[in-house]
This record gives C-alpha cells, structure tokens and sequence, in this order.
C-alpha cells in the first residue's frame, strides 16, 4: 500500500511541476510580446499552436499508453516539455517560438493521458474519485502558484522563467526515470482476450460506443464554452468594468485556491452523495447560470462573486469528467483519456479565436454564447441519465 499511495503522489507531483512551469511564464508574456513586437494575432497562435499539437498527438499518445505503458510516455513527456522551454528561452525569431509551442502542445499529450491512466491503474473504482481530485488539484495548484513566482523571477530577467520551467521539468523527468514504476492495473474489465487493434481502429470502436460518443460530443461543446469564457476573461474584466491587473490575479488566485480546497477534501463526497453524472450536470447548469449574471450585470461585486462559483464549477466538472470515462474505459484507459483530451483540445483551439471575434463585436458577446452554449451542453447531458447511456458497452 505505502509503495501504491508513493507512486500516485509521484506521478501526481510530475502533473504539478508541468502545471507550474506553465503558470510560471504567465507573467512574462505581456513584456515578451512588447519585447517582440508580436501582435495579439500571433500571441494568439502561441495558445492555438500547443492546443493543436495536443490535439493532434492525443489520440496516438493515448495508444501508446495502453499498449508500451505509461511511464515510458510520462518520461518522454516530461523531457520533452524541458526542451521546449529552453527552445522557448532562447527563440529569437518568430518560428522557434512557433516550433517550441508545438513541443510543448506534444509534451502535455504524451503526459496528461499518461498520467491519468496510471492513476486509474493504481486505484480502484471506490478510491478513484479522491484519486481523481488530486491529479486536478495538482493541476489547479500549479497554475495558482506559478505565476506568482514567475512573477518574482522576471525580476532577474524576462527569460529567467522560461528557463525556471524547463528546470522543473527536467527534475521531474529524472525523479521519473529513476523512481516511478509501471502499474500493475487494478481495472474491473472483462475476462475476454483484448484484441491487438491500430490506434485508428481502436478509437472508432470505442466512438461508437454511446457511452463515449455522447460524453466527448458534451466535452467538445462544454469545452468550447469554458474557453470562450476564460480567454476573454481578464480583457473583459478590464474594459467592462475597470478592473486593474492586480485586482484580476487576486480573484483569480483566490478563486483557485477555493477550488483547490473543493478538490482536495469535499469532491469525493460530491461523488459519493450524487455521483460523477449528477455533478457533471451541476456544474453546466451552476457556470451557464453565473456567466449570464456576469453578462447582464453592471456590479463589480457580482462579477467576482460569479467568477467564484464559475472557476470552481470548471475545476469540479475536469476531474468529475475523467472519473467518469475511467469507470466505463475497461482496458483501454490511455486511448480514452487520449480522445478526452483531443476534444478538449478542438474546443480550446475554437474558444478562443470565437470569443475574440464576439468581444470586437460587443464586448459582453462572448458571455452571451458561451453562457447559451453551456445552458445547451447541461440540458444534452441529461440524456446520458437513460439507459442506452447507462449501459456498459
């Protein structure tokens, strides 16, 4: 048991040191884009290249997670996110940053399946939740602390985290190399012998299954949505109501850390009280709801109290989502986790670019669709409470 509860929090910990090396260049990317005389259309592709990447290489990382185990992947990820922040450090011109975005993009695909997978592996469907809570509070943990430090470091030069995130990811590759140990997997699947299937064919079958072909046409949609709100986010905050940049990072920081204490200690009672799917569909109706109070609102108050309730509805449906596919993925953990992320990703790809377009159309736009598009996503989940839904496949 000690030996199980030590590799979770290893593998865990590595999804945390990701997460912070990319929260750590958060701050210095407003001076980089001055510095470079980058246009906000190319600051733009920066996020659309790394979501493009992750989306591309998703699904194969996915494969290969299931069939050559996941450590080999988590390694391999870790190193390669390393390299692409010292690319990214020492970029000069436009194509190598375009080219470290793209490393990083694959990086975040060979992990985060991976990762999600060998959480699965370890646990089974009873301690999955809680397990499920931690790989996102990881997540949400290191975007809380790193921009703050980020922040500190450019002090000693708009580089420095760059090179401060490759460092991370490099110390987590040899913690992993040297330490982490392939799973033995502790899934309830059936007994019938698993056929040898190509990444492509695997992934169709598994799309057919109504359980998975609802849920990732419900994770594309919600996504889209929950990117529609985030990247405009701080300019709309701004523009519509005066807030300054500090007053931005203090509602967000302390929204964070509220979701983070939600995921550490009160999501596995959420899942034991109403289970993944109730909980799925609370959190669109509960963000649907509050991103239409920021949109029709003229208080401050409301927004940060709404932006609250918002951040936390987001980083409860993340793990609820993942906890969900696990239960119903059988021996195909990585692929399912894999195509979890590329729709995931297709939406944060559009989210972005669409929201942009809403706010220079109107600047409250934006919360408009993406409060509509939500509201659409909680009423299509309800279907999965039927039966043909329920099934296991």
């Amino acid at each position: 048991m000690v030996k199980k509860n030590s590799m979770l929090y290893l593998v865990v910990f590595n999804l945390f040191l990701v997460f912070l090396g990319v929260g750590l260049v958060i701050p210095a990317l407003p001076q980089l884009k001055i510095e470079m005389g980058f246009s906000g259309t190319v600051m733009g592709i920066l996020v659309s290249i790394f979501a493009f990447a992750q989306l591309v290489v998703s699904p194969i990382s996915g494969y290969m997670s299931d069939r050559f185990g996941r450590k080999k992947l988590i390694v391999f990820g870790m190193l390669l996110f390393a390299i692409s922040e010292v690319i990214f450090g020492f970029a000069q011109t436009l194509p190598w940053f375009y080219f470290s975005r793209l490393l990083g993009g694959a990086s975040a695909a060979f992990i985060m399946p991976s990762v999600t997978a060998f959480v699965t592996d370890l646990t089974t469907i009873e301690e999955r939740p809680k397990a499920m809570g931690l790989v996102s509070a990881a997540i949400s943990g290191g975007f809380i602390i790193g921009p703050g430090v980020g922040g500190a470091l450019t002090h000693f030069g708009l580089r420095v985290p760059f090179f401060a995130a490759a460092l991370v990811a490099f110390i987590g590759f040899i913690v992993s190399a040297l330490i982490l140990k392939e799973p033995e997997k502790h899934q309830e699947v059936s007994h019938k012998a698993v056929e040898k299937l190509d990444a492509k064919t695997e992934a169709f079958n598994l799309l057919k299954n109504p359980i998975f072909s609802m849920l990732f046409v419900i994770i594309f949609i919600s996504s889209f949505g929950l990117q529609a709100f985030e990247a405009i986010y701080s300019v709309m905050a701004t523009e519509n109501f005066g807030f300054t940049v500090g007053q931005i990072s203090v509602v967000i920081t302390i929204g964070g850390i509220f979701a983070l204490i939600f995921q550490l200690f009160i999501f596995e009672k959420l899942v034991d009280i109403m289970g993944e799917l109730r909980l799925i569909q609370l959190t669109f109706f509960s963000s649907a709801l509050f991103i239409a109070f920021i949109a029709f609102t003229n208080r401050p108050w409301v927004v940060v109290a709404s932006t609250f309730v918002v951040f936390l509805s987001f980083d409860l449906f993340r793990p609820a989502v993942t906890t969900y596919l696990s239960k119903h993925a059988g021996n195909n953990q990585g692929m399912i986790n894999g195509l979890n992320s590329t729709f995931t990703s297709v939406g944060n790809i559009v989210g972005p670019i669409v929201a942009g377009a809403l706010f220079d159309m109107h600047h409250r736009s934006p919360y408009f669709v993406s409060a509509l598009i939500l509201l659409i996503t909680g009423i299509i989940s309800l279907k999965l409470n039927s039966k043909k839904y329920q099934a296991e496949g």
